[in-house]
């Protein structure tokens, strides 16, 4: 599939990344101060560089897991189909669970893998996301922590790809088709 010529422009830098997840990781420190294991869940594949930083900042006992979920394919657009394609190796009835988005945008994904790990029963279950598209929602979910409230653009980098690229960039860039 061919896609259209586009340059990146930088929306919000790696430093900024670095220092908003530094003080977020302090405020999830907070809240389960009193955890035995924090079990971190990865939303694949978008949040896998955030919860690598992410973790490495919790001053906390964590294990991390990962769920794979999709409801985009290869294109700009939510298909308001969410498919799971990995579920969790580890049981969360119980544990307390952070789970790690890269973006919220329509919510769909967000509220359908937190339906489906509410019936795990964990004892508590909160989430992260390192971005949040408020105006495009569609469905009434909102994260318990936001790295960044960004506008309605088409966003890469810092795991976040575009077709399977520019995952790797530092920083997170906005998408201008030329």
């Amino acid at each position: 599939m061919s896609h259209p010529p586009y340059v990146i422009d930088e929306l919000i830098s790696a430093k900024a990344i670095a220092a908003r997840i530094e003080s977020l990781a302090r405020e999830i420190h907070d809240r389960f101060k009193d955890t035995d294991k924090l079990v971190v869940v990865g939303l694949l594949r978008g949040s896998f560089v955030f919860i690598a930083d992410l973790v490495r900042e919790l001053d906390l006992p964590v294990e991390v897991d990962f769920l794979e979920a999709s409801s985009y394919g290869d294109g700009m657009e939510s298909s308001r189909e969410v498919r799971i394609l990995k579920d969790l190796r580890g049981e969360i009835g119980g544990r307390d669970v952070l789970v790690v988005e890269d973006i919220v945008d329509t919510g769909f994904t967000l509220s359908h893998v937190l339906h489906l790990l509410e019936s795990r029963a964990p004892a508590r279950m909160e989430t992260i996301a390192l971005l949040d598209k408020p105006t495009r929602r569609e469905v009434d979910i909102k994260a318990t922590w936001t790295g960044f409230e960004i506008p309605d653009e088409f966003v890469v980098g810092y795991g976040i790809d575009y077709a399977q690229r520019n995952r790797n960039l530092p920083f997170i860039g906005k998408v201008r088709f030329t």
